[in-house]
């Protein structure tokens, strides 16, 4: 996000600058690095976004929020893919915790890989295995921080299409396009039940509040703002962990300029619910119907076409 922020306003000049807000851990495992990423084969990153609450850095946190970003090669579209995050998976042993693998929801890798680095890790292996997919970087975003990101951005326009109420504040979202502040857009985008799609139409709606900041950051005069400017990047970066593969932040900003602010589409993984020994999970539908091939050969754009169900122009 601060990478993709910085090439918005267009300020090259300033990322050594900001990179330095950033911390920098080794998010992925080995087994799901990408040996060598070469920016000109296109990328594929893991964006994990903790519930974390406050100031807790307990290792009981799980993975709200579980993005695979594709980018094609020319980086003129990118695709949002969002995991379940009660998919069930085989989670290999390892972590902090000593975990020694077994059955669970993938949302339940971060956790029982002690959360931060060592849970990233977990959740990544765990990815690979299922996907095949190895990834040229990650980053760890606290959504609780956020909020300030967006607040600094003067609110983001959402548009509501299912009026639903706020089991963690009893808010009301009312259907409609709106204003919301940081928390109100946070608090939207965390609602899945008493909603038509459930879990699904949750990942839809963290897809469109990650473009509607992309946008708001391109509507607002950041680059005539240099101290609302130094506010943003500082707070951005500050909800961040990195791992760029060995990749340096200015390379990946020079990569990401041709990539239009409007060319985002967000993508479900073919799933559905099931309920196994009374616990309510999501399986893969036929294997995920060919979207992880589809990634791994460079071939989404054409998936993406021929299964427009799970596909959602951002």
């Amino acid at each position: 996000m601060l990478v993709a922020l910085v090439a918005v306003v267009g300020m090259k000049a300033l990322t050594a600058r900001y990179e330095r807000t950033i911390t920098r851990e080794q998010l992925l495992a080995a087994d799901a690095r990408q040996p060598r990423t070469d920016l000109s084969e296109g990328l594929n990153y893991l964006l994990v976004g903790s519930d974390r609450r406050g100031a807790s850095d307990g290792p009981d946190q799980r993975s709200d929020t579980i993005l695979i970003v594709h980018l094609p090669p020319g980086m003129r579209q990118g695709y949002l893919i969002s995991v379940p995050r009660d998919l069930l998976v085989a989670i290999p042993p390892g972590g902090a915790n000593g975990y020694r693998g077994g059955q669970d929801k993938i949302n339940a890798a971060y956790e029982h890989g002690g959360a931060g680095q060592g849970g990233a890790q977990l959740l990544s292996s765990t990815l690979t295995r299922l996907t095949g997919i190895r990834f040229d970087g990650a980053a760890l975003v606290d959504f609780a921080g956020f909020k300030q990101v967006i607040n600094l951005l003067g609110g983001i326009r959402m548009c509501v299409d299912t009026e639903v109420r706020s089991i963690h504040t009893g808010t009301v979202f009312s259907t409609g396009c709106q204003q919301m502040d940081g928390a109100r857009a946070l608090d939207y985008v965390r609602q899945r039940y008493d909603l038509p799609g459930g879990d699904y139409d949750r990942q839809r709606h963290q897809q469109q509040m990650l473009q509607a900041v992309l946008d708001r950051a391109g509507e607002t005069n950041l680059r005539g703002d240099p101290l609302k400017l130094d506010r943003v990047l500082r707070a951005v970066g500050g909800s961040l962990t990195l791992d760029t593969n060995g990749v340096g932040v200015e390379d990946l900003m020079v990569a990401l300029g041709s990539l239009p602010s409007d060319a985002l589409s967000g993508v479900q993984v073919p799933s559905y619910p099931e309920t196994i020994d009374g616990i309510s999970y999501v399986v893969l539908d036929n294997g995920g119907n060919g979207l992880f091939d589809a990634v791994r050969g460079e071939r989404v754009p054409g998936w993406a076409t021929a299964n427009p169900r799970w596909v959602t122009r951002l």
